[in-house]
């Protein structure tokens, strides 16, 4: 039986995972660069330019806002989105740290 041992990482370690899962979807990278494009987005215009069904779009902005990297308000049937550019900032510190820790050493691996 499997044993979930999330517990056992660093909560930086859970976060920045995280943060990557939500972006491992190419739609959620289209999205955000809609929503980059754009400064405020509908979700009814990122729906035209998306080669998407609105279900679909309003999941997949549905898993960017609950990891934090969106935020969002409706306002009667219209739904306005932006991008949260501080937890960018701060998960782009956190990559950048991992990319350092993983520096080529200049010895040959297997």
């Amino acid at each position: 039986m499997a044993v979930h041992k999330k517990e056992a990482f660093s909560q930086a370690e859970q976060d920045l995972a995280a943060f990557a899962k939500a972006l491992a979807h190419p739609a959620r990278i289209a999205i955000l660069k809609v929503l980059a494009e754009k400064c405020e987005c509908i979700c009814g215009e990122i729906v035209e330019i998306l080669p998407l069904a609105q279900s679909t779009v309003s999941q997949h902005l549905k898993e960017l806002k609950e990891a934090g990297l969106i935020s969002g308000s409706i306002d009667g049937p219209r739904s306005c989105y932006c991008i949260n550019y501080e937890a960018f900032k701060k998960m782009g510190s956190s990559f950048q740290g991992l990319m350092d820790a993983m520096k080529d050493p200049g010895t040959k691996c297997c």
